[in-house]
């Protein structure tokens, strides 16, 4: 996978589960997303190059009705930490379209970890 990242991850606050709509499972929770994909926190392995459709649950807000997106994405990697019981996996979204965006920047801007450092 390319190491240059066109966008900056962002860790999320907000506990949000993934499924796998074509074999309806858990993959994980967000860690980290960008508009251009996520890094999934999971205890399953997922073969690399793998076609998802995900559910992403995210919590519901007053601008936000609608909190589940289906979005088609790619696995782009999936590895486990040492000592660690969980997968850490890379998905890559294959097709948004601007209402998506559009969702997504609300979401990031809203549930983005910020750390605050003192003065």
């Amino acid at each position: 996978m390319d190491n240059h990242r066109r966008e900056e991850r962002k860790k999320i606050m907000a506990f949000t589960p993934v499924h796998d709509l074509n074999k309806n499972i858990l993959l994980g929770y967000i860690a980290d997303l960008t508009l251009q994909g996520a890094l999934l926190v999971g205890e399953r392995h997922v073969e690399i190059y793998t076609e998802l459709i995900l559910a992403i649950d995210f919590p519901e807000t007053p601008e936000f009705i609608a909190r589940r997106m289906v979005i088609p994405a790619r696995v782009a990697w999936c590895k486990r930490e040492e000592d660690s019981p969980y997968f850490d996996t890379g998905v890559e979204f294959q097709k948004l379209d601007q209402p998506e965006k559009t969702i997504l920047e609300a979401i990031l801007e809203r549930y983005q970890y910020r750390r605050e450092f003192p003065t």
